[in-house]
């Protein structure tokens, strides 16, 4: 048992309505057993273990399965049916953002906070109540903060020219948010009959008069184009979708893949600790964006189907069958920052250590490096003119050959000395670019 502050015994009942810290604890967290067993603190989840953790006594509760279920496949069809008769629903409490519009949950005893993708304020004290698809599955967190801070730190310090106020936030590690963005994921039979056209090259003889008027010849390229139709059966399985608005859709794809393949079933003790974005694009949309992604694959396989030198597909028709969806929670490390009244997102994939993000430029670097790479050519042009000038010299018979060979070699040791004199300022200025932390204000 750990030690306890004097104003709490040491035998706090396990239903005890206070924390360490004299707080009310959350109901719901209690009701979910996230109290921990020897304190009575709200416990949070341990990012790459199965535990939660007490962050006042340090103990740790064990994460027990009550059942190993299957993760589950939910039929896409049935689904639309159940939503408008509110089946398969759950009510949460969210806060939305009014500067970009995403809604999430929030922590226990907040009362405070900032928008984890625009840095916006959040107002706390009104939460609406909203009803979504429960989740059935997700990853849970496998970095922790102060690993996803590392590595964030990491990423900012190789950027070229980033402003400063950008890497001391890379230091405050607290700013990096740990959230849980909706996805949804779906499985389909397809069944595809397309139309077009295939190219096969060939090669004629031609003769021809050149310039100088003689006879030439030379091959000639020809496409032969055929009609061609055919059909294709492929089943795509967990085509990943994105079912939020909040976060830059291309930086997020390059965060993938993700190890889909180590789903645990929905636990709400993986939650404990972190918030979670509740869907913005609904199960109807996100298929009609799955179908989208499917389909370039799809004519990836009809070029391969077509075969030839090149491929044209005039028509292309996919039936989906079998459409079944999971709707899961991926994990992220998300900072938001604010410069020059915009917002820049940064990511951290929480299983596999990633970054990705938006990055402002400092315009003040990059016109200091314009101007110093520019005074460098200049300096650089007036010694290569003044060694021109110097070889007109070379070139005269002074009378005195050895003066001359003399004059020459005095000449090239001074005009070398002059390069290396260039190139380290050249290392300077360029130390000086990127270290402009003097510019705290840029």
């Amino acid at each position: 048992m750990p030690d306890l502050p004097p104003n709490l015994p040491n035998n706090l009942p396990e239903d005890s309505p206070r924390r360490p810290d004299g707080e009310t604890p959350d109901v719901t967290a209690k009701s979910r057993n996230m109290t921990c067993h020897d304190c009575g603190a709200n416990l949070t989840y341990a990012p790459g273990t199965t535990a939660l953790k007490c962050s006042y006594c340090g103990a740790e509760n064990e994460i027990v399965a009550e059942e190993e279920a299957p993760i589950e496949e939910l039929d896409f069809y049935t689904a639309l049916e159940e939503a408008s008769s509110k089946t398969e629903m759950k009510t949460l409490q969210t806060v939305q953002c009014d500067g970009c519009g995403a809604r999430t949950t929030l922590k226990p005893n907040i009362t405070s906070d900032e928008c984890a993708f625009c840095g916006t304020p959040l107002v706390t004290s009104s939460p609406e109540t909203v009803e979504v698809f429960q989740p059935k599955s997700l990853l849970p967190f496998h970095i922790d903060q102060k690993e996803a801070g590392k590595l964030f730190k990491e990423w900012v310090s190789s950027l070229w020219f980033a402003p400063n106020d950008l890497k001391k936030r890379a230091e405050l590690t607290e700013k990096l948010k740990g959230m849980y963005i909706p996805y949804w994921t779906f499985d389909s039979e397809t069944d595809s009959r397309y139309h077009g056209m295939r190219g096969d090259y060939y090669y004629t003889t031609e003769s021809y008069t050149d310039s100088d008027g003689n006879h030439q010849t030379r091959e000639v390229r020809h496409t032969r184009w055929t009609n061609v139709s055919g059909h294709i059966d492929h089943f795509f399985d967990d085509t990943l979708v994105l079912a939020s608005h909040s976060l830059p859709q291309n930086y997020v794809d390059k965060l993938e893949p993700w190890d889909l393949e180590k789903l645990a079933g929905y636990d709400e003790r993986y939650l404990s600790g972190f918030q979670t974005e509740t869907y913005q694009v609904d199960l109807k949309s996100g298929f009609e964006i799955a179908k989208d992604k499917i389909e370039t694959q799809i004519r990836t396989m009809v070029s391969d189907d077509i075969g030839g030198d090149e491929q044209r597909i005039e028509s292309l028709q996919t039936n989906h069958n079998d459409i079944t969806f999971k709707h899961i929670l991926l994990p992220l490390w998300i900072s938001a920052y604010r410069y020059q009244d915009k917002v820049y997102r940064f990511m951290v994939n929480a299983r596999t250590g990633d970054v990705q993000g938006e990055r402002p430029y400092s315009v003040i670097k990059i016109a200091l490096a314009v101007l110093a790479v520019l005074a460098i050519i200049a300096i650089i042009f007036f010694f290569s003119s003044k060694k021109k000038r110097a070889d007109l010299f070379d070139g005269t018979d002074f009378g005195n050959l050895a003066y001359t060979d003399s004059y020459s070699h005095l000449f090239q040791n001074t005009f070398q000395s002059s390069l290396e004199t260039i190139y380290l300022k050249l290392d300077m200025v360029s130390q000086f670019v990127v270290n402009i932390d003097f510019l705290n204000w840029i």
